[in-house]
């Protein structure tokens, strides 16, 4: 399994919010940058940007996210408010390994189709998921759609993978979502990365046996509830 620190932007921080809900920050640290390079220096050899200002339309952080690819020295997977071409081709110029899209790719096959085949093996498909449903426009709106049903569907894209996160459990430290991420697993032609609410090594060996490829880490890596040091040496990165 692959384990990949978050990095997730508002106004010019680095932040981890509870919940889903944009205004519950329970961290809220000054230089995005530094923060992506002490992972690294950590021994992570991927990282996770999101741009919470671009998904909810309050604004952009272009220049933290263009100083993180630059010099943390690892492949970075960026998302956030990516709805468009050419917002795809800006990251991926800037260095981007993968973009992670999310409302649009939701809302618009034909749209995530299309982007699919004219950037293969470069897209993350991001379902955002709230008991089930997913859940679009920085966790705002709900939508009546199983997110089983949907990873089924992308099975003929040409992918990087699908990110799956669990915002009911989103930055409460109680755990993961299993029985969910293990349908998702099942039903997904492409490699599963799970979020929301890892807090233990417990919860990654879990992931795991249930066929998770990957886990992005939050809020259990920023409190220290996950020793990045144990981890790396049961996971690597």
């Amino acid at each position: 399994m692959i384990v990949i620190p978050a990095v997730d932007l508002r106004d010019g921080r680095c932040v981890q919010l509870v919940g889903g809900e944009y205004d519950k920050e329970s961290v809220r640290l000054e230089n995005p940058p530094e923060v992506a390079r002490e992972w690294v220096r950590e021994g992570f050899s991927r990282l996770h940007v999101v741009d919470l200002d671009a998904a909810t339309g309050r604004g952009r952080n272009d220049d933290i996210i263009r100083d993180i690819i630059r010099d943390s020295g690892v492949p970075v997977q960026v998302g956030g408010g990516v709805r468009d071409e050419a917002r795809i081709e800006e990251l991926l110029l800037d260095g981007a390994s993968w973009v992670v899209v999310g409302t649009r790719a939701v809302e618009d096959a034909s749209w995530l189709s299309e982007m699919a085949y004219q950037f293969p093996g470069q897209l993350i498909v991001a379902a955002d998921v709230r008991e089930r449903k997913v859940v679009t426009r920085g966790w705002t709106e709900t939508l009546p759609l199983d997110v089983v049903s949907f990873v089924e569907d992308l099975g003929a894209l040409p992918l990087a993978g699908v990110l799956v996160t669990a915002v009911h459990m989103e930055g409460q430290m109680q755990g993961t979502d299993l029985s969910l991420m293990e349908d998702v697993a099942d039903a997904s032609a492409w490699p599963v990365f799970a979020s929301g609410g890892v807090t233990t090594i417990e919860d990654l060996r879990a992931l795991e046996h249930r066929g998770v490829h990957g886990a992005v880490l939050g809020m259990a890596l920023y409190t220290g509830a996950i020793e990045p040091r144990r981890l790396l040496e049961e996971f690597g990165a």
